[in-house]
């Protein structure tokens, strides 16, 4: 007989063109999730197909949002869950995250269903090498879920709280069960994704462009004695559910490029000469899109820009030392 005091569990995603890992996700998803909601942000690639394919997705297509803000995209998720009765677990969980494989063989998830109204829930996030090899751990746990007791769901536009979070309400960490993160397996695909947020931040005065390169280039002075083996029972156990999460689907055409270009159309390119996204050729990311006149793309920089990009570059290692931080504040005045 059920249970009808056990809390449905319901993950949480927003999506826009994540076919690379969608399906994969999907499948990991549906053997803990009760209910999967999908909030899609107009994705060209697939994605709408593929999460149409698994009987536990309830779609919503957001395709509304013009500009990227992470309350509009996330907000919608909350307001569909509870349409569905009873008690319920909250976990946002972005498409490239996955729960470690036998989470529901553990003495955590016990406690995760037995938490009383109003608990935050924090996952360590494991991310994961291209190699499939190694992984670090983020500095701190994630706050991945709630046990939902109706409150509003409020945050802001970027890198903002993906779940509730309300302040002096208790919160359980968790330590065997973790959420591996993968956004880091295909490495172009992130430096992509990175790119877009760098002129994201500029165009929206989120930071300036000194924070903006530290923020964005943390994988890059990541200390190999920080990185740890993967447990091999992580890969086989999905191996075993049927998943191979080694597999990475790498896509020849990435939307964050052409929406970079579209910024650079609208800006200049003069404009995002102070941050870090010249390593790439614009021109023939442009000719690759078909861009009209794709030479108007060539790196803009001068000398002594390209020189201030090399200093950021060889001291994102050292970033915390006095030393650096002084001259990071006399080259903010050089980037106003």
């Amino acid at each position: 007989m059920e249970n009808i005091n056990k809390p449905k569990i319901i993950c949480l995603t927003p999506v826009k063109n994540e076919a690379w890992i969608l399906d994969k996700f999907l499948k990991s998803a549906s053997l803990w999730a009760d209910y999967i909601i999908i909030s899609d942000q107009g994705s060209t690639d697939g994605s709408l197909e593929i999460a149409k394919r698994f009987p536990k997705v309830t779609l919503l297509e957001n395709e509304s949002l013009a500009n990227f803000n992470e309350y509009l995209m996330r907000k919608p998720l909350f307001d569909e869950a509870r349409k569905i009765d009873g008690n319920k677990i909250l976990i946002s969980l972005d498409a490239d995250e996955f729960f470690t494989p036998n989470c529901q063989e553990t003495i955590e998830w016990e406690t995760l269903l037995s938490a009383k109204s109003g608990t935050m829930l924090k996952f360590p996030w494991i991310n994961i090498c291209p190699n499939f090899e190694s992984y670090w751990l983020a500095t701190s746990s994630g706050n991945f879920g709630y046990i939902d007791d109706g409150i509003e769901f409020t945050t802001g536009i970027i890198h903002t709280p993906r779940s509730l979070q309300p302040i002096d309400h208790d919160a359980i960490g968790f330590n065997q069960i973790k959420v591996l993160h993968f956004q880091y397996v295909d490495w172009e695909r992130m430096k992509s994704k990175q790119r877009w947020y760098q002129c994201f931040e500029l165009i929206n005065k989120v930071n300036n462009p000194v924070d903006i390169f530290r923020g964005y280039h943390h994988m890059d002075a990541m200390p190999e004695a920080d990185k740890k083996p993967i447990p091999r029972e992580w890969i086989h156990n999905y191996n075993d559910k049927g998943i191979d999460i080694t597999s990475v689907y790498k896509q020849s055409l990435l939307y964050w490029e052409k929406q970079v270009l579209d910024y650079m159309s609208q800006y200049g390119i003069r404009y995002f000469s102070h941050l870090n996204i010249w390593e790439v050729s614009w021109v023939g990311i442009a000719k690759k899109w078909d861009y009209p006149n794709p030479e108007s793309y060539k790196d803009p920089r001068n000398k002594l820009e390209k020189l201030a990009n090399r200093w950021l570059i060889k001291t994102q290692t050292k970033k915390n030392k006095f030393g650096v931080i002084q001259c990071d504040k006399i080259l903010k005045l050089f980037y106003k």
